[in-house]
């Protein structure tokens, strides 16, 4: 029989910012990749393409989204939750899905939204969004980080 309680879990979790934030992180992912497919949270579904700028599926009125975009969030969200084990891999989840974010923000300012290189599919709400998550990833991973001394 175990000595562990129920709550247990969720204090050592509370103990470390860095596994909750994580956690939540991939939570959300989870929650807009779901919401991606709901017709009325998204616009145009029947429009909603697996690829490509032609999907005309607006996630809230305002992100275009595609199978492939959703599917996108519902992996990362995934991500998110199993990395959110460890505070290693918490901070690996969280600044390395920031700097994957801040690539794809870079990469939806040089492309050209009208062509085949729009292939998730982006817009001008999509490249704000991923300049804040990119750069909230990175704070929180950093910023909630461990200090050395913390883990001796």
């Amino acid at each position: 029989m175990s000595d562990r309680t129920p709550t247990q879990g969720v204090t050592r979790l509370s103990r470390q910012p860095i596994r909750l934030a994580a956690l939540i992180v991939g939570i959300v992912f989870l929650l807009v990749g779901i919401m991606g497919f709901i017709p009325g949270l998204t616009t145009n579904t029947d429009q909603l393409q697996f690829a490509g700028h032609h999907s005309e599926a607006h996630l809230l009125g305002l992100f275009q989204v595609s199978i492939l975009h959703n599917l996108v969030h519902l992996l990362f969200g995934v991500a998110g939750v199993a990395m959110a084990r460890t505070a290693a891999s918490a901070k690996l989840f969280l600044v390395g899905g920031g700097v994957i974010y801040l690539v794809l923000w870079l990469y939806g300012l040089v492309i050209d939204f009208d062509s085949a290189a729009n292939f998730v599919p982006l817009n001008d709400a999509d490249n704000w969004l991923h300049l804040g998550l990119g750069v909230g990833m990175i704070a929180l991973g950093l910023l909630l980080a461990p200090s050395r001394r913390a883990r001796r």
